[in-house]
């Protein structure tokens, strides 16, 4: 398609847009501007409006039921995370059995590890990005030193000097050199700060090659890029609910566990009641029976009031459906990319910017990461003050997350505007 930098061209793909009747669907924030242009669904998605219902419901099943909410609720509590694996698993290319909502993200990164992070003999080290989300760093170098291991068994793979982006021969090349050590390959699915999209399936086929298990924090990939898990080969996954996905800040989690590993009762792992056997959960008999699958990682009770906000949004996801979602994704992500370029090279006298996320779409999703030369955090603060609702990252990179269940060409047209008027 060709692109153009007009109103009208933006207002026409809107016309001609089979999502834009989702953006609808959402609160959008109006405590400074009644019409923002939000692009921070990468660090916390818009609220459907559907989540106050769904959460008022359960509030009003507690008062009228109390505890028997559980079992009376029109939508029982004991069982209230079965609403959303089916959706759930959709959004993330699994099979129901390899999907739970639980917990928080790095809480379910760190059960994952406790099963699949077992180091022995020669066979200790883990592999992750370099510049990874600070929460992945911290959690893996803890696993590292909780094994008593040295620090250097955390080993990072980063960009070539001069290189914003991690080439993927570089991952490969890792993975073999580390051969019979590497006992974990653990990466951001995309990476927070470029918004660069690795090959999880090619990074899968290299760690199970030379003998590892392989896992990924999907944090910024689940509800942005279309992802096949199950077919993939994928190890275990977890993923929060509260950027793309939309689901209350700090919202539940998600949880994959492939199949091939879901009736394997000797998988150690840190146990509580809601990962064991359902049908005699309450007889609060001692020995721990995982149910098979993904739902054996569950520890407590559901947290009911941050799974109704997830249900609705996932309701949104599955009737959009990810294949609809990525083709909207890949094109509103385009335009805005054509847009930046456009007023950068207007205005290099003043001010030039830089994508550094990758330019085939193959290798992002619903991100760009703009490196700004020239004015910096001042030019950015002016974006605020005209409206957008962006992300700043140090030292000098804006980061805009186009999200297509509720971003709109017309979104992207204003945000050029305000980006060349902060400029001069």
């Amino acid at each position: 398609m060709k692109f153009e930098n007009s109103l009208t061209f933006a207002q026409l793909q809107d016309q001609n847009d089979p999502l834009a009747e989702f953006r609808t669907r959402f609160h959008f924030p109006t405590f400074h501007n009644p019409n923002p242009v939000y692009f921070t669904g990468n660090s916390l998605g818009l609220q459907p409006k559907k989540a106050a219902a769904y959460i008022q419901e359960e509030l009003d099943a507690w008062a009228k039921y109390g505890v028997e909410g559980h079992f009376l609720a029109k939508r029982p509590w004991f069982s209230y995370h079965e609403n959303l694996t089916e959706m759930a698993s959709k959004v993330v290319g699994a099979k129901p059995i390899e999907v739970v909502v639980t917990h928080s993200l790095t809480t379910n990164l760190h059960l994952l590890m406790a099963s699949f992070y077992r180091p022995s003999g020669n066979r200790v080290k883990i592999l992750c990005e370099e510049k990874a989300f600070p929460s992945d760093q911290y959690a893996l170098a803890s696993q590292v030193a909780f094994h008593g291991l040295p620090s250097n068994a955390l080993v990072e793979v980063g960009p070539r000097i001069g290189e914003h982006l991690i080439r993927e021969e570089d991952i490969l090349q890792k993975i073999a050199e580390l051969g019979e050590e590497l006992a974990l390959v653990m990466i951001g699915g995309v990476n927070y700060y470029t918004g660069q999209y690795f090959d999880l399936q090619k990074i899968t086929r290299a760690g199970h090659a030379v003998g590892a298990i392989v896992g990924f924090d999907l944090a910024h990939a689940a509800g942005n890029v279309n992802l096949a898990l199950h077919d993939w080969g994928v190890d275990f996954a977890a993923w929060c609910g509260y950027k793309y996905l939309n689901s209350s800040p700090g919202g539940v989690s998600g949880m994959f566990v492939h199949e091939k590993h879901a009736y394997n009762k000797e998988l150690p792992r840190f146990a509580g009641w809601w990962g064991h056997n359902k049908e005699i959960r309450f007889q609060m008999e001692a020995g721990f029976e995982p149910i098979p699958g993904a739902e054996g990682w569950q520890l407590s009770n559901a947290p009911v009031l941050g799974m109704a906000a997830h249900l609705a949004a996932l309701e949104i996801f599955d009737e959009a459906g990810m294949e609809r979602i990525g083709q909207k994704r890949d094109l509103l992500t385009a335009y805005l990319a054509f847009l930046i370029e456009d007023v950068s090279a207007r205005n290099q006298e003043k001010c030039a910017f830089e994508i550094i996320t990758p330019k085939d779409p193959k290798q992002r999703g619903a991100q760009l990461s703009i490196l700004a030369k020239g004015q910096a955090r001042q030019l950015f603060d002016r974006l605020i003050d005209f409206g957008v609702i962006a992300d700043w990252r140090e030292p000098n990179v804006i980061r805009i997350a186009p999200a297509p269940l509720y971003n709109s060409f017309e979104d992207c047209y204003r945000f050029a505007q305000f980006l060349e008027q902060a400029i001069h």
